[in-house]
């Protein structure tokens, strides 16, 4: 398996989150979200200018800034 950022990830890709790599509030922020290193999550779709990324995590579907998603490691399954 690699891992990539979340930012990298296509549509219908899976993956478990590794690592994030941001502090304060935004790391607050994002983890508050529900996205926290072993969760699984899924690629839902792009808008048209690939901003936000919408993505599927446990029960709920949530939407990522690019900027923020760039701070997401993700282990992507082959």
């Amino acid at each position: 398996m690699s891992t990539i950022l979340l930012r990298h990830m296509v549509k219908h890709q899976r993956g478990t989150i590794v690592t994030i790599n941001v502090t304060g509030e935004l790391g607050r922020r994002i983890r508050e979200m529900g996205l926290i290193p072993g969760t699984e999550i899924a690629i839902c779709g792009r808008a048209p200018l690939n901003d936000p990324i919408a993505l599927r995590l446990q029960d709920s579907t949530i939407t990522l800034r690019n900027n923020e998603a760039d701070h997401i490691l993700v282990q992507v399954e082959p």
